[in-house]
């Protein structure tokens, strides 16, 4: 057999030719067996390590992972009829040990090969997810040189200067960058939108999807793609269109907003457009004036008997039933004299009356400026204070 040694180079040569890659790849793979069908051995940790490496070079330089295999097996079938012919002499014992520690070697070496190859492309991925990150983060705080973002926006088939739409979607737990729920609904959304103007990544806890602004109505391709993705319940925040760079920023804080403003007014459907709640942002532009209005209209509730609790549920449910007294009485189980009676105490008590149209505006908009605001606090020393001079008298 040791005659076979001298042959390894052509035995590399044509197990090449016939893969269609350079003989280099094989490394010191055909001596490597040679030496161990001597000693009958197996291929040592530092052996599979340059296999793997090998395999980790293949990737690097694009050469399919189905051609390094070919490779290597042919060399090692090639190998073995040289070895073979070598070993004529020998009895069938010898020979079939032989056989047995080169073809065992010739698959520990294939799985070898396929791990550096899987290793290398696990590595190519996080260095592209971790530049598409960046990307991302940088384009949403309006950061970089305009140049450059260009550059790096090609590279992801991202039209910076086009219209585009930011979407972001919270759920109870903080999603982080390619995990399985940022996987799957980005490899959805990818496929939608045919991988082209789109970006799915993960900031602060927050999914962010920016969709091309002629989509039709992205949040509901969203919304399906995180129900599949489980998870729930989800909350989505949906900004306007915007152009450029600053219609991204804008669009992304817009759909931030609007989520926090959906939570505050606890909404109950799951998707809250920023352009839908803009009355709610014009409101809440004068954060101080907007406590006083809740604060002066619906203070004075609380000096009802047993608080003025029940007399807000009242005005919100004649409210949702559009000032129809049978169906607030309805929502309510309550009798339309005994709902009557309650709007009555609201008019007594504010000085707005629910049946008139500037005092049902007025009662109506502090209804639903109220989850705006916290008027817990005020209504506690509204309580403390009317209650002070009742203990004093006690004392005294």
């Amino acid at each position: 057999m040791g005659s076979s040694v001298k042959h390894a180079h052509e035995v590399g040569v044509l197990a090449a030719r016939d893969a269609g890659v350079a003989p280099a790849m094989l490394g010191q793979y055909l001596h490597t067996v040679i030496n161990i069908v001597r000693s009958g051995a197996r291929l040592s940790r530092d052996d599979l390590e340059t296999c793997r490496q090998q395999g980790e070079d293949a990737a690097d330089q694009g050469i399919a992972l189905s051609a390094m295999l070919d490779l290597y097996l042919s060399a090692t079938w090639r190998l073995w009829a040289e070895i073979d012919t070598k070993a004529a002499r020998s009895n069938a014992a010898t020979v079939a040990s032989a056989a047995a520690t080169m073809f065992r070697a010739a698959d520990d070496a294939a799985e070898a090969l396929a791990a550096g190859y899987e290793r290398s492309q696990r590595r190519t991925i996080r260095f592209e997810e971790s530049l598409r990150r960046e990307f991302v983060d940088d384009l949403l705080a309006g950061s970089g040189e305009p140049d450059l973002m260009l550059e790096r926006a090609a590279q992801f088939g991202f039209n910076l200067a086009g219209a585009h739409q930011v979407a972001v979607a919270r759920t109870d737990r903080r999603l982080v960058d390619a995990g399985p729920v940022h996987s799957r609904v980005e490899a959805h959304i990818l496929a939608s939108f045919g991988g082209r103007d789109v970006m799915v990544a993960t900031r602060e806890g927050l999914l962010v999807c920016l969709f091309p602004g002629a989509a039709d109505d992205p949040a509901l391709v969203l919304l399906r793609s995180l129900e599949d993705a489980g998870a729930g319940p989800w909350r989505l925040g949906i900004g306007r269109t915007g152009r450029g760079t600053a219609g991204l920023v804008r669009s992304y804080a817009e759909a931030r907003q609007a989520i926090a403003l959906a939570d505050r007014l606890d909404r109950a459907g799951p998707v809250a457009r920023f352009e839908e709640l803009l009355p709610y942002r014009v409101l809440t532009a004068d954060a101080g004036a907007l406590s006083e209005l809740v604060a002066k209209v619906l203070g004075p509730l609380q000096s009802a008997r047993s608080g003025g609790q029940h007399l807000i549920e009242t005005l919100e449910a004649h409210i949702a039933a559009s000032g129809n007294l049978s169906a607030t009485a309805r929502s309510l189980h309550l009798s339309a004299r005994a709902v009557g009676y309650r709007l009555e105490r609201i008019a007594q008590l504010t000085g707005h009356s629910p049946n008139d149209p500037e005092g049902r505006f007025v009662l109506e908009l502090a209804v639903r400026c109220r989850p705006l605001v916290a008027i817990e606090a005020p209504a506690a020393a509204t309580r403390s204070a009317s209650e002070t001079p009742k203990h004093s008298s006690k004392r005294r």
